[in-house]
């Protein structure tokens, strides 16, 4: 049996038993697909792809269904993956494009994966370590008061309020704006505390409390900001899919509930290198997700946020996936967000 006619083979095995959710024949196989060999032939070659652990036979007198191994074998030699339509980039589009701010982006995104796929979306917060800082705002909030606001590039926005014990001049805030920005502003937030070691020194002796407790304040605000966050939406969609998972579809509802699984589900998802590949999709089949709850699902990633990602997205569902949709899916919507993260 030639590569090319088992993958055409095993390819079509995929497609029809992912459309019909019913174990594929030679038959249906003949009928369905234009193959070019004979029924016989047909019968072969399945028995070949059985052989080699890429189909299996559920029950006796049955069809054949793919395996994790096929399913794996399909991933890899797809050619390319399903592209949206013109309509669905544009409702896309519209409906990111109306975010107002980085939950709002998140949410939309989260919603919007699962509407599209009909599957779990997990979409990953903007890592601080991987973000870098765009801008700092210092003013004055009388009678003393002072207004922090820090902004990085992936549309975080945090707000503080320092306590002063007296009112503090405006050109001095102006100054010390300045002054962070130009020693702050493009460095990674956990490279920004160390930019800002002595800045207080270069101000006179009676400002440098106020200067102190603004660098402190931001400082503090970094760290406090230094957990990651995961959010799904989508999981009823499971229940759609019922009949893929061996008996219950709750160890994998179990696992999505747990922030912890979500995390390591998406730090799992990087490159071989261990970097985070823009444009990279990555899909993990049944058993080679290592979380035991999601041995009967697929899970497929990409990173985003531009030239630089700072973070992941994906669907998780049954190994019964619609793939090259999936995929496309996943990049397409990846992109659109590192867009808009790039915009704001």
């Amino acid at each position: 049996m030639s590569d090319d006619r088992r993958l055409a083979v095993l390819r079509a095995i995929v497609e029809d038993y992912v459309a019909t959710q019913e174990p594929v024949g030679s038959r249906a196989l003949v009928e369905r697909h234009a193959l070019g060999v004979s029924p016989a032939t047909i019968r072969n070659d399945m028995a070949a792809l059985e052989d080699e652990g890429l189909i299996a036979q559920p029950h006796t007198s049955a069809g054949r269904v793919p395996t994790d191994k096929g399913y794996r074998l399909f991933v890899d030699r797809l050619t390319a993956v399903k592209p949206l339509s013109p309509a669905e980039r544009r409702a896309i589009a519209t409906f990111l494009e109306g975010a107002v701010d980085l939950d709002d982006i998140v949410s939309r995104t989260v919603r919007l994966l699962a509407q599209i796929t009909r599957q779990v979306a997990v979409v990953q917060y903007p890592s601080l370590s991987r973000s870098t800082l765009r801008h700092v705002e210092i003013l004055p909030v009388p009678p003393s008061r002072i207004m922090l606001v820090v902004i990085t590039n992936t549309g975080r926005v945090e707000q503080r309020v320092v306590d002063t014990s007296a009112p503090v001049d405006e050109a001095l805030l102006a100054d010390l704006r300045a002054r962070i920005n130009a020693q702050a502003a493009g460095r990674r937030l956990t490279d920004v505390a160390g930019a800002l070691d002595t800045i207080a020194t270069g101000f006179a002796p009676a400002d440098r409390p106020a200067v102190a407790a603004v660098i402190a304040t931001l400082v503090e605000t970094l760290v406090e900001e230094s957990e990651e966050r995961v959010v799904l939406a989508g999981t009823a969609n499971l229940m759609r899919f019922g009949q893929d998972f061996p008996q219950t579809v709750q160890p994998v509802l179990e696992a999505l509930e747990e922030q912890v699984v979500l995390m390591r589900l998406l730090g799992e998802a990087v490159a071989p290198t261990g970097v985070l590949a823009a444009d990279q999709v990555t899909v993990r089949i049944g058993h080679e997700n290592t979380e035991e709850g999601l041995a009967s699902a697929s899970v497929v990633t990409i990173g985003y946020g531009g030239d630089e990602v700072v973070a992941r997205l994906g669907v998780v569902g049954p190994t019964r996936m619609d793939y090259p949709g999936t995929m496309g899916a996943v990049r397409a919507v990846a992109r659109y967000v590192g867009r808009i993260l790039a915009e704001s």
